[in-house]
């Protein structure tokens, strides 16, 4: 059976400047998930670089860096039965070529490297990421 559970989301600078940062906000409350904490911000390269450093030696490292510093971020601390795995359904697959219609990325992003939103991939990693962007 599910527990309650906290995870981290993170809204990202191609879905706020397109706005659909009230849209993805909707389709997390509706699915039963709580919104905990919320905060619209921009991240400084060194967040970004500690954040994604299982990825620093991809060759679109730089261009990651450059996106997510590209423009302000929604983060969020959202809770709820099973919240780590519902977000991840929600969200739909990385690549958007990949996500099913009705989730997030499916409807919303448009290649892997515009895709909208960031979840926790597991409970360790949401404390983790919870507590580097809201401490």
């Amino acid at each position: 059976m599910p527990s309650i559970e906290k995870t981290f989301i993170m809204i990202k600078p191609d879905a706020v400047r397109d706005r659909k940062s009230g849209l993805i906000i909707d389709r997390i409350e509706r699915c039963g998930l709580t919104i905990e904490r919320m905060e619209k911000c921009e991240l400084d390269d060194e967040t970004v670089k500690v954040h994604y450093a299982h990825l620093a030696d991809k060759p679109f490292f730089g261009d990651l860096v450059a996106f997510m510093t590209s423009g302000p971020v929604v983060k969020m601390v959202v809770s709820g039965l099973g919240a780590v795995s519902k977000m991840r359904t929600l969200m739909g697959a990385t690549n958007p070529q990949d996500a099913a219609p009705g989730t997030i990325r499916g409807d919303f992003a448009i290649d892997v490297n515009s895709n909208v939103i960031h979840g926790s991939d597991s409970l360790e990693n949401a404390a983790i990421e919870i507590e580097r962007f809201f401490g």
